[in-house]
């Protein structure tokens, strides 16, 4: 009897027309293990939700698929070109689990949504349409009667809603997203829900761990449930009902080990 294989993550008639291509991916956090030959793609147009129980590699798989996580094994592609060769970081718009990119800097709300243009201008001033852009992104999260205000005065909410406007600032068509719903209340879940309906709408991909749908759920096309490191299956969201599949929020890095500390660091262009 021959061993199972592991799933694959994707369509298959996303291999041509993908924007995100993991395969065979592996990778290590210090000493350990994490993934273990993910293979995963994300197409053109397409919203994929990554979920799984705690310390099942989510966090992991998204950081890799932006460069941050080298892998020890397997390759990646963005936008149909192999990671040491890509350079186009402004198509992809970032936004991490928990970030302290605002923590204690007096920086208003417009000041850190507007670092999501820098990937597009560099060291160049900000023009007539990163404004705008900037302005639209305020906008579509709720933000927009906020923009002059401390990012320390906003609630937990509504700083992750900042984070998300940094990171549609940007006008990306690739949106990756770890947590985005974690510690948000509902109100602001809605809001959020949203404005990444409007960016699927105009044709963005999403990929984003979720430990629970919530009001995402009538956006996404595909949910990877990952196990140990490895993709375990493939559903469309209305079949998921194993409550392993919703677990609670956590780090998924060892105890005691941070990812700065665990691997080297990569240079991408992309805020954390």
């Amino acid at each position: 009897m021959s061993a199972p294989d592991t799933p694959a993550a994707g369509p298959p008639s996303a291999a041509g027309d993908a924007v995100v291509a993991l395969r065979g991916a592996h990778a290590v956090l210090g000493a350990r293990p994490v993934l273990r030959g993910i293979d995963l793609t994300v197409a053109r147009g397409e919203v994929v939700a990554l979920l799984g129980a705690n310390g099942s590699g989510k966090s992991t798989t998204v950081r890799a698929a932006i460069g941050q996580v080298p892998l020890t094994g397997g390759e990646l592609d963005l936008f149909g070109a192999p990671l040491r060769r890509f350079r186009a970081w402004h198509r992809l718009g970032y936004v991490p689990q928990r970030s302290t990119a605002a923590a204690g800097v007096p920086a208003t709300v417009r000041e850190v949504v507007s670092s999501g243009r820098l990937a597009r201008r560099r060291l160049r001033p900000l023009g007539r349409a990163d404004r705008a852009a900037v302005t639209r992104s305020l906008e579509l999260v709720g933000l927009a009667d906020r923009a002059r205000d401390s990012v320390s005065a906003l609630s937990g909410g509504q700083h992750q809603r900042v984070l998300i406007a940094r990171a549609l600032a940007g006008e990306p068509e690739l949106l990756i997203m770890d947590e985005p719903l974690a510690g948000v209340d509902l109100a602001s879940q809605r809001v959020l829900a949203g404005a990444l309906r409007e960016q699927v709408a105009a044709g963005a991909s999403v990929l984003l761990v979720l430990h629970e749908l919530g009001p995402l759920a009538p956006l996404i096309d595909r949910a990877v449930v990952l196990r140990d490191g490895r993709v375990e299956r493939v559903e469309r969201p209305e079949q998921l009902h194993d409550p392993a599949c919703h677990p609670h929020g956590g780090d998924e890095e060892p105890a005691g080990e941070s990812a700065a500390s665990a691997t080297p660091t990569i240079r991408t262009g992309l805020l954390t």
